[in-house]
């Protein structure tokens, strides 16, 4: 049961109703997350516009699931596994991939491995990550810019993980298919 209010466009507070408008028009539903983030109209244009920044960063498809996955996984988040799952293939990646990441898998390629390994290392020691573990990031090709846009993903995965942990956010019908369960905590 969730334990903060599920609003839609006629209960959200005003400053939040054009921002449910936004994810109306984006996804065609109002997705169960932002509906709790309207509560605090700031949170939900924090978390819109950090989602809009990080997928408009130079990661591709494949990345991001990377990213945004393994996040929702290291943190158990009951809600974002499913959607992200659903986005994933709406963003054509490959279900094999997806599967990995749900299910702790090893990815398809190094540099996936290497940029999960670093993702992880990042949420993990809270952004403290050693001299060798940046080597084989770069090594592989990634730059330092990849490394702050990694940061960015982190910031969006930690607001939308830590709401669902605390609203107990149901997930959408439109994601339901791909339910998945945390390990226990």
């Amino acid at each position: 049961m969730s334990t903060l209010k599920i609003h839609n466009i006629e209960t959200a507070p005003e400053s939040s109703k054009p921002l449910l408008e936004k994810s109306l028009k984006a996804y065609g539903m109002i997705p169960n997350l932002h509906a709790v983030l309207a509560q605090a109209p700031a949170a939900l244009d924090a978390y819109q516009k950090l989602h809009e920044l990080f997928e408009n960063s130079s990661f591709d498809a494949e990345e991001l699931t990377v990213i945004w996955q393994s996040i929702n996984v290291e943190h158990n988040c009951h809600y974002c596994v499913p959607a992200h799952t659903g986005i994933a293939h709406m963003m054509n990646v490959d279900a094999s991939l997806t599967a990995a990441l749900r299910n702790n898998k090893a990815m398809p390629t190094t540099k996936l491995q290497i940029l999960q390994d670093t993702t992880l290392s990042i949420v993990r020691n809270r952004g403290r990550i050693s001299d060798s573990e940046l080597e084989a990031f770069y090594t592989i090709g990634y730059q330092q810019q990849q490394v702050l846009e990694i940061v960015l993903g982190v910031a969006q995965k930690t607001i939308s993980n830590y709401t669902n942990h605390i609203a107990h956010t149901p997930v959408d019908a439109a994601f339901q298919k791909f339910a998945w369960q945390p390990e226990s905590i």
